[in-house]
């Protein structure tokens, strides 16, 4: 009998029996229990552990995460499991996954618009009581879009050049382009990062209190944390192509890393057009 472990003789990558996927689910549901658990204060024999219970989750699904995914690279780069076939069918599965991100973004431009192209709806009497039946709501003054806002732009314009700079020099076996590249996209990604929480700082409204500022910082905090996920991400990838991974024909976790990458810059662009510049229009404007 052949043995269990040795690549089959076809292009099909049958996986293994792994822990990863209980051990995950059941993460993500003490995490989830967790949250509710803190956020509303819910006691245990009369002790609040609902921020123990959310940290175990946390590093349950964060444990996770990196154990799968280092399975999944070691399958890559030394199991030569990632045939032709494969390789198509995780490409299949990652436009899947940024379709769906895509959807999740719609869903808070939604909300946006459904506020603002409607702040005055006779129907929604309860929302022009609240917002005086205009955009934005009466008493808040909003940020400066040709200020951090422009700048994060350039910031996020600039980054999606240097990483398709890195993906030009490894299609070229230049793996010092590759990694400089990389470098500079994610120190970009910190710098906008942490331009973003300096503005979340100094905003001239909250979270609640105002339709504007919930809508505001849902869309834009989101995106936030797809971009520390982005570079986090392109971390990795600095990390592998450090340690030799990635050729010019086989670099399916930087192209998806990219992928993101530029996923994100298209978010930004439709969110600074549209919350920043576009809701400016005939408004009070706070300066930083």
């Amino acid at each position: 009998m052949a043995d269990a472990h040795s690549k089959p003789n076809h292009d099909y990558h049958l996986v293994e029996p792994s822990p990863w996927p209980l051990l995950g689910s059941a993460s993500a549901f003490v995490m989830a229990v967790g949250l509710v658990m803190w956020m509303k204060g819910m006691p245990i024999a009369g002790l609040k552990l609902g921020s123990y219970v959310l940290g175990t989750g946390i590093i349950g699904v964060l444990y996770t995460m990196a154990a799968w995914w280092t399975d999944v690279v070691r399958e890559a780069e030394h199991g030569g499991y990632h045939t032709r076939v494969v390789q198509l069918s995780h490409r299949y599965g990652m436009i899947l996954f940024i379709a769906s991100e895509v959807m999740f973004f719609v869903a808070w431009f939604w909300a946006f618009f459904d506020a603002s192209l409607f702040s005055n709806e006779t129907i929604q009497y309860a929302r022009v009581e609240f917002t005086g039946g205009h955009w934005p709501p009466k008493g808040v003054s909003i940020l400066d879009p040709w200020h951090l806002p422009l700048f994060n732009t350039l910031i996020l314009l600039t980054s999606g050049t240097t990483v398709t700079w890195a993906h030009h020099a490894l299609l070229n076996n230049d793996r010092n382009g590759l990694k400089t590249g990389l470098l500079l996209t994610i120190l970009l990604g910190a710098l906008f990062t942490g331009v973003q929480v300096y503005e979340y700082a100094h905003a001239p409204f909250a979270f609640k209190g105002s339709i504007y500022g919930a809508t505001f910082f849902m869309a834009t905090g989101f995106h936030g944390a797809h971009v520390l996920i982005g570079t986090i991400f392109l971390a990795v990838c600095l990390l592998r192509s450090v340690n030799g991974h990635f050729t010019p024909k086989h670099h399916l976790g930087f192209e998806f890393a990219a992928w993101y990458w530029h996923f994100v810059d298209v978010v930004w662009l439709f969110l600074f057009s549209v919350i920043y510049v576009w809701a400016s229009w005939g408004t009070v404007i706070t300066e930083h």
